[in-house]
């Protein structure tokens, strides 16, 4: 029985040792990254965050700022802070693509593509040459043409390349339906799919539910109506209100899905991610529920989709495809 039990702490013991051991590189020191960085050192999600950006000292001083909090807090990661050194990153495990510029207020997602596809391009020739075998993370806008971008630069593996945006649509999808129905946040089940945009998400109110109680059956149609619109243009409202993009739940959305990753969680999260036929779509890059683990996505999940639900997620792919559309046809892969 002694051996059974040192047996089993060993095991835990390396467990926690390989967790700990891990490093994550977060690029852009701006409101998203600055607070991706710090969650993911409060819950003590890698050993080593390198926050690095173009701006000189910016990182260096958040990097800073959050290690000032440390003995506060009390958390043992070392966050460090960079400027422009790729080499800083070397063989993280995780490396999650912030930069951007960021969304401003009446600018939609695509308005960003041509601009933010030449900084996702420089940041991934970078990442790519000091890690090769990290995960990739894309959160800059647009998120689905950024991640496909991703892939086709690196030509690494598809299940290596997440996007994050349906985490964070889910989690405001979340955050409606529980003012909806005014009850505890924490009881409230729902997941967005299709593109990460105001147009192209699609909330799947008919999957919610509360407690395992379907949500149609305790609000409304029109109160679900409306929670589903206040969803989709959740990131406008946001954007109008603080006169930039969110940055503390797309922050926490980050640290949630990479914690995923590193610890092999297999949490079911719904990410951008590259369908060779899944859903019927081949080519295309876009919001599906899949099973995230230490390998990246380890599993894509198929959805029973109703028709009306199909044609929405159809159209929502034909405009993500659009986009990545467009950026083959500036030359940006081939």
């Amino acid at each position: 029985m002694m051996i059974k039990y040192i047996a089993l702490f060993s095991l835990l013991l390396l467990t926690n040792c390989a967790y700990h051991a891990t490093k994550v590189t977060v690029v852009g020191a701006g409101n998203v990254g600055a607070t991706a960085a710090n969650v993911l050192a409060i819950n003590e999600v890698a050993a080593e965050v390198v926050l690095i950006d173009i701006k000189e000292g910016l990182a260096e001083g958040k990097a800073m700022d959050i290690m000032q909090t440390a003995q506060l807090v009390g958390f043992d990661t070392v966050v460090k802070g960079v400027t422009n050194d790729y080499s800083t990153t070397a063989n993280s495990d995780v490396v999650v693509i912030t930069s951007g510029v960021p969304r401003k207020p009446g600018m939609t997602r695509e308005e960003l593509l041509g601009v933010n596809a030449k900084i996702v391009k420089t940041v991934v020739e970078n990442l790519i040459k000091f890690s090769p075998e990290a995960i990739f993370v894309v959160v800059a806008n647009p998120m689905d043409a950024m991640t496909h971008l991703t892939l086709k630069l690196t030509g690494l593996p598809r299940n290596r390349i997440i996007g994050m945006g349906g985490l964070l649509d889910s989690s405001r999808f979340k955050y409606y339906l529980s003012q909806a129905l005014n009850c505890n946040h924490n009881d409230v089940h729902g997941i967005v799919i299709g593109g990460h945009g105001d147009k192209t998400m699609i909330p799947l109110a008919r999957f919610a539910t509360y407690k395992g109680i379907p949500v149609s059956t305790l609000l409304p149609e029109e109160k679900i109506e409306e929670v589903v619109k206040n969803t989709m243009v959740g990131g406008a409202t946001m954007t109008k209100l603080l006169g930039t993009s969110a940055w503390i739940a797309p922050g926490a959305s980050i640290s949630h899905l990479v914690e995923s990753i590193v610890k092999d969680q297999k949490k079911l999260i719904p990410c951008s991610v590259y369908l060779q036929g899944e859903y019927g779509l081949k080519d295309v890059t876009i919001g599906v529920p899949v099973v995230i683990g230490r390998n990246g996505v380890e599993k894509i999940i198929p959805m029973d989709l109703n028709e009306q639900e199909l044609e929405l997620f159809n159209n929502s792919a034909k405009a993500v495809k659009e986009n990545e559309d467009t950026l083959k046809d500036l030359g940006f892969f081939n």
